[in-house]
């Protein structure tokens, strides 16, 4: 049995903007890894200009995400499993959200299909954002809920009986892996190694986008070596990411050297777990991983 790793999110593209590097890490050394995505992503914008002369873009957005998904899942190696649910948007503030959209259907009903996932793949460690969602995006706090809940009932037996045999999670973690003192750490470390690039005016403007919070992560897992597949697995979402995004792309020898880990805060342990960790599997028993 080798240490599985599920990590559920919102719609295609954010499991390589939040986490790629990691799961790479894991897969590397053995590890089994099962992305999870609740949406198809059909209500995102194309947020690549070089994208907006493909016609398929425009006519069938959910379809090339598909595509992109795939090359992504190719880039790192790990499994892959759609929800199916329609992404419920970011509507402005006051509008609906669009009926059945992902946001919008009970969570009994929702969570069933996470729940035989759960129980079909037994995962050692699950993975979700807070729940703000990371940032507050109906589809992204719906991962949230739907991650909390159907961990729970995957471990019970009364709930879901036909969704296979009930699995306890040992260890639930959030992704904490943007914080202002990573922005920070990386901004100092660009500005002292590359004084005249051109990303350092990017970085002021989220330096100012991002105010001083208090650093929530517990566990820091190493990810220097697998940046690169990282970025490849971005580049992959190319309609919703420019190949020359400052967002998303740093020098990636300044990060080695500023703040090479990816990090989670550790919410719940069904296994002794002291904190700080290096390792999502930290306390998990050789017996159970072997």
């Amino acid at each position: 049995m080798a240490k599985r790793l599920m990590a559920v999110h919102a719609h295609p593209d954010d499991e390589s903007s939040k986490g790629a590097a990691t799961y790479a890490r894991y897969l590397a050394e053995g590890a089994e890894v099962m992305v999870v995505t609740c949406t198809g992503g059909q209500r995102g914008s194309i947020l690549n200009p070089a994208i907006e002369d493909i016609p398929m873009a425009h006519r069938d957005l959910a379809g090339l995400r598909r595509v992109e998904m795939a090359q992504a899942q190719a880039a790192i190696g790990f499994e892959h499993r759609w929800l199916g649910y329609y992404d419920s948007g970011l509507p402005e503030e006051g509008d609906p959200l669009p009926p059945l959209s992902f946001a919008t259907i009970p969570l009994e009903i929702s969570a069933e299909p996470l729940v035989r996932l759960i129980r079909r793949f037994r995962p050692h460690v699950i993975i979700s954002y807070d729940e703000n969602g990371g940032y507050p995006h109906p589809d992204h706090i719906r991962s949230y809920e739907i991650t909390a809940y159907a961990r729970d009932a995957a471990a019970d037996a009364s709930r879901y009986p036909d969704a296979g045999e009930p699995w306890q999670i040992p260890k639930y973690y959030f992704d904490r892996l943007f914080s202002y003192q990573k922005t920070r750490a990386v901004y100092d470390a660009l500005v002292a190694k590359h004084p005249d690039s051109p990303l350092i005016a990017e970085f002021e403007n989220m330096r100012r986008w991002l105010t001083e919070t208090p650093f929530l992560a517990t566990t820091r897992v190493d990810v220097g070596d697998y940046l690169d597949a990282k970025d490849a697995a971005l580049r992959s979402h190319a309609s919703q990411v420019a190949p020359d995004s400052p967002f998303f792309f740093w020098p990636n020898e300044v990060v080695r050297a500023a703040w090479a880990t990816d990090d989670y805060q550790l919410i719940d342990s069904k296994v002794p777990a002291v904190t700080p960790e290096t390792d999502l599997f930290a306390g998990i028993p050789e017996e159970e991983l072997a």
